[in-house]
């Protein structure tokens, strides 16, 4: 005879079993599982550059418009037809061509204008997306500073701002486990974008790298291609180049001044010389006889020649009177 209680052991035996094999049951439709959001956020819709190169706030922090008219249309943000087998939410960046690539599904992806390392600062290899960050501090490097002694002032880190060279955000990124200081990240140098112009790091215009935080996860790989856009074979991290040595200038000893002789003319005049000249008497004119032959007049001697000064005394020759001769 079955006792009661197994009787409610064995009433209650079809609706146990009901309960385990409805959780083996195929889920209905209104029970799928929410879409994975790391591939919403990567194929999300991008806004057209009218909308999306405005001028806006983005927190207290405010974002100046990018005007249009001075950004070429190849490096404005737009979906384009990418051919390659990177997973979604990967990022490849050509470096001669100067464009980043978020892949967003089988062959397509978004593309972005930015801006590379300059000569002997450029890199290539694989790495992978460690953390992001709004508004980020920026420290620069001990090498950057030895280049730039006036980056000492932010050996301790520049805050987040409007200026930081970080920009709005910043893409952290590893390489074999290890940080070799490369960032995806904006810029307030939007001038830029297009060109080789930074220390290794990829800039983007702040309105992008807001964007591309957006999709972006951590754990995405990140390809760098080379130049050429060749697939590279390792890791190429360059050598930065050493800061130049800045030899101390001598200081030559100074030379002795020495003044400058003032050269005189000085035009000398004698003194006037006033000399008194007594005039000289006249000689006595001698009465002369004259001969029976010949009857001549006396003339008297010259008088001696005056000096420059003297008045010159006109000489009186007296005419002797004829003496009659008797025959």
């Amino acid at each position: 005879m079955r006792s009661f209680g197994s009787t409610l052991r064995l009433a209650g035996l079809p609706v146990a079993l009901t309960l385990v094999l409805s959780a083996c049951v195929a889920p209905t439709a209104n029970m799928s599982p929410t879409a994975d959001p790391k591939v919403s956020r990567a194929s999300a819709a991008i806004e057209p550059a009218e909308t999306a190169y405005v001028a806006r706030m983005d927190g207290a922090i405010a974002l100046p418009a990018i005007p249009l008219e001075k950004l070429p249309e190849a490096y404005r943000r737009q979906e384009v037809a990418y051919p390659t087998d990177r997973p979604v939410g990967s990022i490849i960046i050509h470096p001669g061509q100067k464009f980043l690539y978020f892949v967003t599904g089988k062959n397509t992806a978004i593309r972005y204008g930015i801006s590379v390392g300059k000569a002997g600062f450029e890199w290539a290899g694989e790495a992978v997306v460690s953390q992001t960050k709004d508004w980020p501090t920026w420290t620069p490097p001990k090498e950057m500073i030895a280049r730039k002694p006036e980056l000492e002032k932010w050996k301790d880190g520049q805050p987040g701002g409007a200026t930081n060279p970080l920009g709005a955000r910043a893409i952290y990124l590893l390489s074999g486990g290890r940080d070799y200081g490369y960032r995806i990240h904006g810029t307030p140098d939007w001038w830029s974008i297009g060109k080789n112009a930074s220390s290794g790091c990829i800039r983007m215009i702040q309105q992008d790298v807001i964007d591309l935080n957006t999709r972006v996860s951590a754990g995405a790989t990140v390809l760098v291609l080379n130049a050429d856009g060749s697939m590279p074979s390792s890791l190429k991290i360059p050598t930065p180049p050493k800061p130049a040595v800045v030899k101390a200038k001598v200081k030559a000893a100074p030379k002795p001044v020495v003044p400058e002789l003032e050269i005189k003319t000085v035009t000398y005049q004698a003194p006037a010389v006033t000399s008194a000249v007594t005039p000289t008497a006249p000689a006595a004119v001698p009465t002369v006889t004259p001969t029976a032959a010949t009857v001549a007049p006396v003339v008297a001697p010259a008088a001696p020649a005056a000096p420059a000064a003297a008045p010159v005394i006109p000489l009186t020759v007296a005419p002797v009177a004829p003496t009659k001769v008797t025959p």
